[in-house]
């Protein structure tokens, strides 16, 4: 194995070990199991870190982002009582906001006018060369995961108004990643029996389309980049 295999393996191990620990760290949270405020910590990190990033990319990247940190700051040191009795609202607010912002992008993208998602990461495999059944099948496997994602998010607002907290942590906190890994696992099994062998892309061809559309945008985006 190559070096630059190697540290993407690590990479991947790592990530998962993360993903792990923090849906581990939710659910305890979210069952009042551990201290609050370290569990708060680990809830609003993930927001803090996001919208400062969204800062820093900003065309007003220094003066947005400090502004932005201090009234994190302020934020957090004002409202921390309440927030570290009220941890389970952090995630649920997460879970919820999560599932309906990629909702959202899956559904937008359906809109007249607009390629679908799931066509779109067709096309950087296949190129141009799409079928018109190739494109009917991706458009519906674009509605079905805006449907999943609208569908998840139902289930975990009924389960945390109306079930015992832990029972909605075990939905949104341990059981999410499973049902999205078996949501795509049943999609790959119907494009087995939908689409002829010649049009189904292998896992590797997605791994590799996606890290070259991923190495061209980190490229379009340095300063001095030609356009």
């Amino acid at each position: 194995m190559s070096d630059s295999g190697g540290s993407a393996a690590w990479r991947t191990v790592l990530a998962v070990l993360l993903v792990v620990g923090w849906a581990v760290s939710a659910h305890l949270a979210s069952a009042g199991i551990g201290p609050a405020d370290l569990h708060t910590v680990v809830a609003v990190a993930p927001l803090v870190a996001a919208a400062l990033i969204a800062a820093w990319h900003s065309p007003w990247r220094f003066p947005s982002t400090v502004l932005l940190a201090l009234v994190s700051i302020g934020a957090l040191a004002w409202g921390w009582t309440w927030l570290s009795s009220h941890v389970a609202w952090l995630y649920y607010l997460q879970h919820l906001g999560t599932h309906l912002a990629l909702a959202a992008w899956f559904g937008r993208s359906l809109a007249s006018g607009r390629e679908p998602v799931v066509t779109a990461m067709a096309r950087m495999i296949f190129g141009d060369t799409l079928s018109e059944r190739k494109r009917g099948y991706t458009r519906g496997v674009t509605l079905a995961w805006a449907l999943f994602l609208l569908g998840n998010a139902l289930v975990s607002t009924l389960l945390f108004a109306f079930a015992p907290q832990e029972i909605w942590s075990v939905h949104a906190n341990l059981l999410t990643g499973p049902l999205i890994g078996a949501f795509f696992l049943a999609e790959m099994l119907v494009r087995r029996v939908a689409l002829p062998p010649q049009e189904r892309p292998a896992l590797g061809d997605i791994v590799r389309a996606y890290r070259a559309r991923s190495g061209s945008a980190d490229l379009s985006s340095k300063p001095g980049a030609k356009t």
